[in-house]
């Protein structure tokens, strides 16, 4: 057995610190013009309209979906520098495209819709970040080492928006540089800087990172892919077949957790306009602080969950981690007896005629739309009369939204570590590109339907059933993980290579 020295050791992980920046900068991507995007879309193109917005944020997660596997497969049989590589420079181009979309005299929308997809595409080098750091850290290391990518997400998700806080400074108008066609404000600055950090983060793949694949006891590989130098010669370790059982199982239990979470999400700003009758201002104003709070719990919990699994193990956190995200959706559950303010109660003084019981109960697509009256600038609050269970579901009080915002805030990164710790256990020593692709894309695929399942079923019938229905589907992953908890076990530990 070759002995790691300590050159190597030191090569090995500077390239890894290579890859948790390339995580971090992958989740900028994402959320430094989140706020912005609304905004500036109205700008360039007004024939857009809010259902178009949904496309182009849910475009984020459809390139990322669609990448994801691909470069994963490319990881797998040649050197993972190039799909880095690209994957970055494709992030690089596309965030000059969407500094670039107010130029075209038309259709400005779908310019704005390739430059995020492309984006997202370029994301999809999050399968590479993983499937290296798995390949390159033994069995002890690699808890840490998730735990570690997951946090440094997790910072990008919520350093992004502060960004795009401070450019806020440079103002709507900015500087216009008529050579070069650019409009320098406070739209396509964050992006802009979004390029610079990825010529920055390509820069640093060629200078410093190197390739390192070793086995589950840290030992090091002759070749670092299927198709590399010296594969004909690949340690015996990698020898036996792979738990498809457990690896299908995992990719589910992924896809409930991120679907869970995009969930809470979207739900967080009209579900607290109308339990709370709060404005657009306020919801957007006091959910940024709460997300805020819950990614700074989220990173502590990533730090945390590292010592903790050495102790119980990963499988042990995980169920825990479900429990913890159950008792969070239960709790959203309304009890009470207190309904929300009626939009309609707010505003009958303001010269609207007020709605007859027997509209009240009509079917939501038929109720006469609400007008103020041209003059009038106050805000509509409260819960809408055209979502009829405003009528009698009883509210939701702050106290249950704060306790389980911070349950959910704990569960949710408990659960991301944990499951892509486990899969990269399950995997073992051989190339994992295409595995951390399906799981990538089945991330992705849940942080689509997740806003789109929970806005219909939110909007038409309620809290109450939305939630019950979220906390069905805990439920249901948490019995999948009891039927395939003892399969869940390292690959090296599966063939009795080495003790669990």
């Amino acid at each position: 057995d070759a002995v790691e020295t300590q050159e190597h050791y030191k090569s090995r992980w500077r390239s890894i610190w290579i890859m948790y920046l390339t995580m971090f900068l992958s989740s900028v991507g994402f959320s430094i013009v989140i706020m912005s995007v609304w905004p500036y879309l109205q700008k360039i193109d007004p024939t857009a309209d809010a259902s178009f917005l949904g496309w182009i944020i849910a475009s984020y997660s459809i390139g990322q979906m669609v990448a994801s596997p691909l470069f994963g497969l490319w990881s797998n049989y040649r050197p993972r520098r190039e799909p880095l590589v690209i994957s970055t420079a494709i992030s690089v181009a596309a965030n000059c495209l969407y500094a670039y979309v107010h130029v075209p005299h038309s259709h400005n929308k779908y310019y704005m819709l390739t430059a995020r997809a492309l984006v997202g595409f370029g994301a999809g080098n999050v399968a590479v970040v993983r499937s290296y750091i798995a390949g390159a850290t033994s069995l002890t290391e690699r808890t840490s080492a998730m735990a570690n990518t997951s946090a440094c997400q997790a910072v990008g998700f919520i350093l992004g928006p502060v960004f795009q806080t401070c450019f806020t400074l440079i103002g709507e108008e900015g500087v216009t540089w008529k050579f070069l066609c650019l409009q320098l404000n406070m739209y396509t600055a964050p992006v802009l800087f979004g390029a610079l950090l990825g010529v920055i983060n390509i820069i640093l793949i060629f200078a410093i990172f190197r390739e390192h694949r070793v086995d589950d006891m840290g030992r090091q590989y002759k070749s670092i892919n299927s198709d590399g130098e010296g594969s004909d010669v690949l340690d015996q370790n990698t020898e036996g077949s792979i738990d498809h059982v457990a690896v299908v199982a995992l990719n589910i239990l992924f896809f409930v957790i991120l679907f869970v979470f995009a969930v809470f999400e979207t739900i967080a700003t009209p579900l607290t306009m109308d339990m709370y009758s709060w404005t657009r201002k306020e919801a957007v104003f006091y959910n940024g602080i709460i997300l805020s709070a819950i990614g700074i719990e989220s990173v502590i919990v990533f730090m945390v969950v590292k010592t903790l699994s050495k102790k119980t193990g990963e499988r042990a956190i995980l169920h825990a981690g479900l429990l913890i995200v159950l008792v969070g959706f239960f709790i959203l559950l309304p009890w009470g007896k207190k309904l929300p303010n009626i939009q309609w109660q707010e505003i009958k003084n303001n010269s609207i005629p007020r709605t007859a019981p027997s509209e009240m109960l009509a079917p939501f697509w038929s109720l006469p739309e609400l007008q103020l009256p041209s003059n009038h600038t106050a805000e509509p609050v409260g819960c809408p009369v055209t979502q009829s269970w405003c009528l009698n579901t009883p509210m939701i009080y702050l106290a249950q939204y704060i306790s389980s915002d911070v349950l959910i805030g704990l569960g949710y990164p408990v659960c991301n570590v944990m499951s892509y710790t486990l899969y990269s256990k399950v995997l073992g020593p051989k190339p994992q590109g295409v595995y951390m692709g399906w799981l990538t894309a089945s991330g992705s695929g849940a942080r689509i339907l997740g806003p789109v399942f929970v806005s219909q079923i939110y909007t038409h019938l309620g809290p109450r059933w939305a939630f019950s229905l979220i906390c069905g589907v805990v439920v249901v992953s948490l019995l999948l993980l009891e039927i395939v908890y003892k399969r869940l076990i390292a690959f090296s530990v599966r063939y009795g290579r080495m003790q669990e």
